[in-house]
């Protein structure tokens, strides 16, 4: 994969290391590891960022900030996935997730009046929970891995396009 394209759109290691809600991590964000541009980390972090991107929890960035360090992959590409569920995807992503726990659980999905207030989510939350919850763990564990193949096998497309290039014509 192109690096200086991925190292263009990351933040660089000391507006990482010095961020209000990531300094709890301490020493731990000092491993380089969790800044190297490699096949595995940056697998590993698409893994990770999407993993935590469909799971609706509040701080999702620490969420993956704190799983990419023991696992030591890419920080920085983990926490920016992670906004792929924004205030404008999370209402699409989450209904479906939502209807993938329906599906699973065997349950017909609400057809109730929705309205985007915190009334309506409060009240609502004790009957969509439960579904909502498996089919967002289930998408994020299949992101997860599709994310993690895909990269894989799209860096290993490109190094294998370098090596043709390389060697030139036969």
């Amino acid at each position: 994969m192109p690096k200086n394209l991925i190292k263009r759109f990351t933040p660089n290691h000391e507006t990482i290391r010095n961020h209000k809600h990531l300094k709890v991590f301490g020493q731990l964000l000092h491993d380089p590891n969790l800044w190297h541009l490699n096949r595995r980390s940056v697998a590993g972090a698409f893994a990770v960022g999407l993993f935590w991107a469909l799971i609706p929890i509040p701080f999702q960035m620490i969420a993956a900030a704190a799983t990419a360090i023991p696992v030591r992959v890419n920080m920085p590409i983990s926490v920016a996935l992670v906004w792929i569920t924004n205030p404008l995807t999370m209402p699409p992503l989450f209904y479906f997730t939502y209807l993938v726990g329906t599906w699973i659980m065997g349950n017909p999905a609400s057809n109730g009046d929705f309205e985007p207030t915190m009334e309506w989510f409060s009240h609502s939350m004790g009957s969509i929970w439960q579904p909502l919850y498996l089919g967002s763990l289930v998408c994020a564990l299949i992101a997860a891995l599709i994310g993690y193949l895909s990269i894989r096998g799209l860096w290993r497309m490109h190094i294998i396009s370098n090596w043709k290039h390389r060697r030139g014509p036969k």
